[in-house]
């Protein structure tokens, strides 16, 4: 699996595609912990209401516990910004697997259709990342993982995608910061 793995790191349009797909999902995460860590709800109304057992119930729920609304938030931002910074994006995929795992299992158990495709390819996605930095990440899950083998590549290497991914972290913050100053908390 890793000689093949290797194979395709050679390949261009697969070093782009990875390198979009960390900037891809690193930003879904940022946009929606922006809104969490100010203290607002996911959607525009209020899930009080709403029967027990549906979804905007539970973000009702978890808005209303404040600290762990925040802490969601936090860690979106802290898994969203390491994906998108290159440099840690190992890291980062380790850290955004967890966290769309369970935002896929919550989805499934609400029947939720719609969101539950996007976050089932937000896992598929984050999956392939997690298959793609296996040569760094098998030393964490096998007994004996055999010897590491530098896989990195000429372009995916450039410093260019790192000033890339911090520049466009710091445009949605400031971005998502702007569009929600007249929302009420």
């Amino acid at each position: 699996m890793e000689k093949f793995i290797f194979k395709i790191k050679q390949i261009a349009i697969f070093q782009i595609f990875t390198i979009s797909l960390r900037y891809l999902l690193g930003s879904a995460f940022v946009w929606a912990s922006i809104l969490k860590i100010k203290g607002i709800r996911f959607t525009p109304f209020s899930g009080e209401t709403a029967p027990i057992n549906s979804l905007p119930h539970l973000l009702e729920s978890m808005y209303q516990s404040g600290f762990y609304w925040h802490f969601i938030g936090v860690g979106q931002i802290v898994a969203g910004f390491l994906l998108m910074s290159q440099i840690f994006s190992t890291l980062g995929a380790v850290v955004y697997f967890p966290i769309i795992l369970n935002i896929v299992v919550l989805t499934t158990y609400f029947d939720s259709p719609g969101i539950l495709a996007i976050t089932s390819l937000m896992l598929m996605a984050n999956i392939y990342l997690l298959i793609w930095d296996w040569n760094k990440l098998k030393f964490v899950v096998l007994n004996n993982p055999g010897g590491y083998t530098n896989q990195s590549t000429q372009f995916s290497d450039k410093k260019v995608w790192i000033y890339l991914g911090i520049l466009l972290f710091i445009a949605i913050v400031v971005f998502r910061i702007l569009t929600t100053r007249h929302v009420n908390l």
